[in-house]
């Protein structure tokens, strides 16, 4: 009898214990070696997927910490700008406050040379009368001296007078 593709009972037999065999030892290597590596490429996945958080959740701290120093460096600079500010501001009003002293120094300066051109103006005016009642005097002397009567003395002084200008003697 000849056989189809040489099949006995023993081939059969032998292929079916070896596909037992195979199956068998694929669950033991499953068990023994594919778990373990899967349970190692699930951990080093975790592994990895966790430090992509972490790297994620360290880019939003720095992002946050960075907006945040940017706004800081903002905040200092508007102070900077604030206390510049301020400080041209009182510089102006120092300005503003010496040179208004100094033209206050100046109005009083002019006014007490004023005043020192008219005490002076005051004392030659004074020294003019001194001199004019010396003058008088003397004049007096005279006529004392040639007995002329009070109404020629009386003359003499108002001539004397006249010829002076009444001007001076009122200034």
């Amino acid at each position: 009898m000849s056989r189809l593709f040489d099949l006995d009972f023993q081939l059969i037999a032998d292929a079916g214990l070896m596909i037992i065999a195979i199956f068998v030892l694929f669950l033991l290597a499953s068990y023994l070696f594919f778990n373990p590596v899967r349970e190692m490429l699930k951990n080093r996945r975790d592994k990895i997927q966790g430090e992509l958080d972490d790297a994620a959740g360290d880019l939003e701290k720095a992002r946050a910490m960075k907006a945040e120093y940017e706004e800081k460096l903002s905040k200092v600079d508007r102070e900077a700008e604030g206390i510049l500010a301020e400080a041209r501001k009182k510089a102006l009003d120092n300005e503003k406050h010496i040179l208004d002293e100094a033209h206050a120094e100046a109005a009083a300066i002019i006014e007490r040379a004023k005043k020192e051109a008219e005490l002076e103006k005051q004392k030659a005016a004074d020294d003019v009368k001194k001199e004019m009642v010396v003058l008088a005097s003397m004049m007096a002397g005279k006529v004392v001296s040639q007995n002329i009567d009070t109404r020629v003395q009386d003359s003499i002084i108002e001539e004397t007078l006249t010829q002076m200008g009444e001007s001076t003697w009122l200034n």
